[in-house]
Order: C-alpha cells, then structure tokens, then sequence
C-alpha cells in the first residue's frame, strides 16, 4: 500500500510536471495536453472509484497550487472526474484501449465546459464558440494523441504493482 502511495505521487509529479514544462514548450494550438486528466482517468478505470477520486483530488490540488485560481477549484473537479470513471471499472478490458480513449475525449470536455462556466462564463465572457474551437477542441486532440502512449506505461505500471501486492499477500497465506 505504501509503494502504490509512493508510486502514485511520484506519476503525479512527473506527469504536472511534464505537462507544464516539456509539453508547455511544444504546445499545439496554444494548448498543452492535460497529463494529470490522463492519469486520472487511467487510474479511475484501472483501480476502481476511491483510486480514482484520491489520484484526481491529489493531481487538481498540485494544479491549483501552481496554476489554478483557487485552491480546490482543479482538485474538485478532477475528483469527480476520476469518481465517475471508477465506475467504469467492472467493464473494464485492461489490454482494450479504446475504453480509455473514450473516457478521456468525454472527460477532457467535461473538464474544458467546467472550466469554461466557472472561469469564463460567470465572468461575463460568453462566447463559448471561441473557447471551444481554440481551447477546449484543441487540447482534446493533444491529450488523445498522448493517451496513447501514457496510457500502456500507466497500465505497465499498475500490473507490476499489483503482481508485487500478490506476492507480498502469499507470503502472510
């Protein structure tokens, strides 16, 4: 349990840390790909509900600090989303790709109409066609494109986890 607590925290700042550095540098469109909602949504598929609610949590509460515009405004957010995705889990094919795919297109615009309500909206800018086809749409395709190729290294990585979980279970047998 504390490896898999340890693990968890260090993809955590790896992927935030990527995201806004690395991917900041070669952005597409203006935008970055969203490595802590991959993550989130892998997680939350892999592991179940409460996994993918503390894995989102934690991963929006490094975003607010950092980025956000308030403390708990991402944390919230991503919680909901990786809780909702928990629920995908008894459906869950771990070698099936498009499952995942699917999951973080839907969540990746739930995050960007949030987003976009709660920042923008309120605020009085309404024209949601120009956040959506320069910010929301853009972003998507980015963090599909790198889905890709997180989402098997964040599967190798759960599989070697739970094998050692197993072997370590076997020996109190």
């Amino acid at each position: 349990m504390i490896i898999r607590i340890i693990v968890a925290a260090i993809l955590l700042i790896t992927s935030f840390v990527l995201q806004g550095t690395v991917f900041e540098g070669i952005s597409f469109a203006g935008t970055v790909p969203n490595l802590v909602l991959i993550l989130t949504v892998s997680v939350g598929l892999m592991r179940g509900q409460k996994s993918g609610m503390f894995i989102g949590f934690f991963g929006g509460i490094i975003m607010d600090a950092f980025v956000g515009p308030t403390i708990g405004f991402y944390a919230l957010i991503l919680m909901y989303i990786g809780y909702a995705n928990g629920y995908f889990n008894k459906i869950f094919f771990p070698e099936d790709i498009k499952l995942p795919l699917g999951m973080v297109i839907i969540s990746d615009l739930f995050y960007g109409c949030i987003s976009y309500m709660l920042l923008f909206l309120l605020r009085g800018r309404l024209d949601f066609s120009y956040y959506l086809l320069h910010i929301i749409i853009p972003e998507c395709v980015y963090t599909i494109l790198l889905t890709v190729p997180f989402y098997p290294l964040i599967f190798i990585i759960n599989r070697f986890l739970e094998q050692q979980e197993q072997r370590r279970a076997k020996k109190f047998v």
